[in-house]
């Protein structure tokens, strides 16, 4: 039952301390495409910080004042305070409450992620716009632009990359844009006698995902295309392309987007969608959070919902590393033959310790048959039993009506699967899956992803897969992701990704397989919360090894840019292929002068790594 969280990284629990480095945020890409245009671009050089003759009086400051009102606020960390009094209970405190998602979604000086070692830390920016509508992003945009400022945007906060932080800059921070309505009928502006109504849902850029849930599948008896960890924000995922549990059988979050409200570099508010601005609308599909505007609004398809959902949590032990090898190569072939279809989505965990884990979801099928689909592969399993020992529960296959799966139902909290905000006074909705607390507050020793292709599961190529993922496995855990890789997927889904600005090895990928390391509520400076340089450093070097072994067998994966390495060489390949050139276009149409920046996004190789200094 603990796949109920549909948790992304749900293996990324790590004992040890988690380092920074001194000189964070100094890196440069390792690699530019070829066919990258070169023109040189007009606009500012460099941008200005606080104490730079050129940063805004305050004068100017009120007069953006006038314009937002209260919506302009001056930023402080909490992690200020820890640092000055590391043992007082104010510490303490925050500490113990940044295990709740919703505590740091509502502080505008942290992040979600705290950092990474070797490359950021969370740190706050100067001043933010706590934007209330379009119109007060349009007037933070206008600001940094006619200021010469470092923008950053912020919702949910969840970028493992830092790329919602920037120190020394203005934060647009869409937190109060929460806004949810389904509609029956929806066509896109510009759209009409073009497109047929569909049932949708119209969400602020500020909303996460339990929220939307709440109102579309068990209010409103719909499905929306979404992703796993319920305070995820809703415009990231939807700009990073974004998977859920069934993306197998509805597809991407990106393929589901019909039309966004959105603020460009000129400070003008749009609207993109297939009529309207086609290009633009493309390039929000997967083409990366903060590098093409400020998405305000977004409008999802709602899908029919079916009638049941489930979950298969089994956990496998091998009794040697011979026999784990053994254990990869029948996991591989069952699922080839059996579970590579829209029925089927979530992971399967291959641990160091020869250890496989089931924690995989269902849609569509009630218990009996998703217990029916397995028993060939348990069987298989039990006639070893010097071999292999079967750690399965009453719980190891459960099934749910559709509408109550992200329901916080009393059974769900009495066994832990959900947690709820304690804090007074905290909308009963803001709940989320246990397994999150270890990404609250995180910090990562090291991330990387590969899509895997299907043609990997043939008949000729299975067993050699299987050597590379128990070789792989030696050095680190791997999780194979089944939902984030269409192949298998429905025609559907597949055919709207095919129109997104994402990798199209996405297309043809079964899985993405996902080799990381973190730890939760650490902070270079405070005393008690130092992280662990060299344990980190060692983790993330065997995370490299264990991917190496990977690479053996696709040697220029793509990757997940919502998941994927900070250091990764080839990023614009990596992350959206033959598509990068088009998107480069997008990115010169509607921000000209590079106004947008975040670490490896859209045209970012122009400026230096902390986006103040362009390079052109």
């Amino acid at each position: 039952m603990r796949t109920y969280s549909s948790i992304r990284r749900r293996l990324l629990k790590i004992a040890a301390a988690l380092p920074f480095a001194s000189g964070l945020g100094q890196l440069r890409p390792a690699f530019a495409l070829a066919a990258a245009d070169t023109s040189t671009a007009s606009g500012p050089k460099s941008r200005v910080r606080p104490g730079d003759p050129d940063w805004p009086s305050e004068a100017s400051w009120n007069r953006l004042r006038q314009q937002v009102g209260d919506a302009l606020i001056e930023v402080q960390s909490p992690l200020a305070t820890c640092a000055q009094a590391p043992d007082s209970l104010v510490s303490r405190q925050l500490f113990s409450a940044f295990q709740n998602p919703y505590f740091l979604r509502d502080q505008v000086g942290l992040t979600q992620s705290f950092g990474w070692v070797d490359a950021w830390a969370t740190k706050p920016s100067v001043y933010a716009v706590a934007a209330r509508n379009a119109n007060d992003v349009a007037a933070a945009v206008n600001f940094a632009r006619e200021n010469r400022l470092r923008l950053v945007v912020k919702g949910g906060g969840h970028s493992f990359q830092g790329t919602s932080n920037a120190p020394d800059s203005l934060l647009i921070w869409t937190r109060k844009m929460t806004d949810i309505a389904v509609h029956d009928a929806f066509v896109g502006a510009g759209c009409e006698g073009q497109a047929k109504p569909v049932r949708a849902v119209n969400i602020g850029a500020g909303a996460v995902w339990a929220h939307v849930y709440d109102a579309v599948t068990t209010r409103a008896g719909g499905y929306v295309q979404g992703g796993g960890c319920l305070t995820v924000g809703v415009a990231g995922l939807v700009q990073s392309g974004g998977f859920g549990s069934f993306s197998k059988a509805f597809g991407t979050a990106a393929g589901s987007l019909i039309e966004a409200e959105v603020v460009t570099a000129d400070g003008v508010v749009r609207v993109a969608n297939a009529c309207t601005n086609p290009e633009l609308f493309w390039g929000l599909k997967g083409g990366g959070g903060g590098s093409l505007g400020v998405v305000t609004r977004l409008t999802l398809r709602v899908h029919d919902l079916p009638e049941t959902f489930g979950a298969v949590n089994l956990s496998i032990r091998a009794a040697s590393p011979e026999a784990f090898h053994r254990l990869i190569g029948l996991m591989l072939d069952f699922y080839s033959k059996n579970l590579l279809n829209p029925h089927w989505g979530e992971e399967i965990h291959l641990r160091r310790d020869n250890v496989l884990e089931v924690r995989m979801v269902f849609q569509g099928l009630d218990r009996a048959q998703a217990k029916t689909i397995w028993q060939p592969f348990l069987d298989a399993v039990e006639r070893a039993p010097d071999d292999f020992k079967v750690d399965s529960s009453p719980l190891s296959f459960v099934a749910t009506p559709a509408r109550t799966f992200w329901a916080p139902t009393l059974v769900k909290r009495l066994l832990g699967f959900i947690q709820v905000d304690n804090r007074p006074g905290a909308p009963n909705d803001n709940v989320y899956w246990s397994d999150d607390r270890t990404d609250s507050a995180a910090c990562w020793h090291g991330f990387q992803s590969a899509w895997l292709p299907a043609d990997l599961l043939h008949d000729d190529r299975r067993q050699s897969l299987a050597d590379a993922l128990f070789a792989a496995s030696r050095h680190w855990r791997l999780e194979l992701h089944c939902n984030k890789g269409l192949a298998g997927g429905s025609e559907e889904a597949i055919a709207a990704a095919k129109d997104t600005a994402m990798n199209p090895a996405v297309l043809d990928a079964f899985a993405l397989v996902i080799c990381a390391a973190q730890e939760p509520r650490v902070y270079p400076g405070i005393d008690g919360h130092e992280p662990n340089v060299s344990v980190a450093r060692n983790q993330a070097r065997a995370i490299g090894l264990a991917m190496d072994e990977l690479r053996k067998r696709v040697p220029e994966p793509g990757s997940y840019v919502s998941e994927s390495d900070f250091f990764l060489p080839g990023w614009q390949r990596a992350y959206w292929g033959a598509n990068y050139t088009r998107l480069q276009a997008v990115k010169s149409q509607y921000d000209p002068e590079g106004l947008f920046f975040v670490h490896h996004g859209v045209g970012s190789e122009r400026w230096s790594s902390d986006g103040f200094t362009r390079l052109d």
